[in-house]
């Protein structure tokens, strides 16, 4: 059932910064990938003749694409902009198994049918700049490692990566986000929504806003937009430091300073394996969710980033 206009408005106070944002809505679109329906969003940029090129944005585990809503249109000054849904969350379709090799599928599709690469590899300039957030991180992990070659730059943020050795019995036991809860009604949905890890967050305007996204009717009442199937411990089952390893693109690492999952031994190893040249880019006084927490200090951060990468001609 579609959401009512009415339930998605937040009620918090907001800066005029994030209204200007979330009221430059992405155009919401459609593929089907291996007989699974996959939702994403598409903001063009403000003049496509000047465009530089295509930031493609990755969600975290039990996210949707509206997290990025509010990041998203400070960048259509210069490039096309995606943000999707990775299958078993947001409005994309579930799947009875899940895998970084068909998410990376997915994601090769999105770019497709958003015109990000239009046509055989040796006609297209790489021109993509590949953003995952947390489990978007390692599937933006797996992806580069098939089609560096297509991609202008890697952005790994906050992902928890180990090396090798090190805690492999909790990367790998199942951690599945809970069992379906069931919600009277849609304001009851919002009120019970919480970040996972828990961790506080002064912008209560973006939280309001990303819960308010997150909720589906279903027959009985209201819950959360994701498969819990979908994130099953398995999902660390495979080598990402190797996938990781092998993407040949440039690329950096966000290290949210006050991070609950990212120590400063697996922030440093996960920029070694990004490459000689990769930056790491801490954003001050965030959590581990630091697109909501310091919004405005990671977009800073990204915008000098690709223009640090441009101007030396990476893309």
């Amino acid at each position: 059932m579609m959401q009512q206009e009415e339930q998605l408005q937040v009620t918090a106070t907001a800066p005029n910064w994030f209204h200007w944002a979330v009221e430059q809505r992405g155009q919401s679109r459609r593929v089907e990938v291996e007989g699974c329906s996959i939702h994403y969003l598409l903001w063009q940029p403000d003049h496509d003749a000047d465009a530089r090129g295509n930031i493609f944005f990755l969600h975290g585990g039990g996210a949707h694409a509206h997290w990025w809503s509010h990041i998203a249109p400070f960048f259509r000054a210069g490039y096309r902009v995606v943000a999707m849904d990775l299958s078993g969350m947001g409005d994309s379709g579930d799947r009875a198994e899940y895998n970084a090799s068909l998410r990376a599928a997915e994601i090769h599709a999105v770019m497709a049918d958003a015109g990000l690469h239009a046509g055989p590899l040796e006609e297209v300039r790489p021109k993509t700049y590949l953003v995952g957030h947390s489990f978007g991180g390692f599937m933006a992990m797996r992806y580069a490692a098939e089609h560096s070659d297509r991609l202008a730059g890697l952005v790994i943020a906050d992902s928890p990566l180990y090396p090798p050795g090190k805690d492999d019995d909790q990367r790998r036991r199942a951690n599945p986000m809970g069992a379906i809860r069931l919600y009277a009604t849609f304001e009851e949905a919002v009120e019970r929504f919480r970040l996972r890890p828990r961790q506080p967050c002064d912008n209560d305007y973006i939280v309001e806003y990303i819960a308010r996204h997150s909720i589906r009717e279903v027959e009985g009442g209201f819950t959360w937009k994701f498969d819990t199937n979908a994130m099953a411990g398995r999902r660390f089952a495979e080598p990402f430091h190797e996938h990781l390893a092998a993407a040949s693109c440039p690329g950096a690492f966000f290290w949210a300073e006050n991070s609950a999952l990212v120590t400063d031994e697996m922030a440093q190893y996960t920029t070694v394996l990004l490459g000689p040249n990769a930056p790491l880019v801490v954003i001050p006084a965030a959590h581990h969710h630091l697109i909501l927490d310091q919004p405005l200090a990671f977009v800073a951060a990204l915008r000098s980033l690709l223009a640090a990468w441009e101007a030396s001609g990476n893309h």
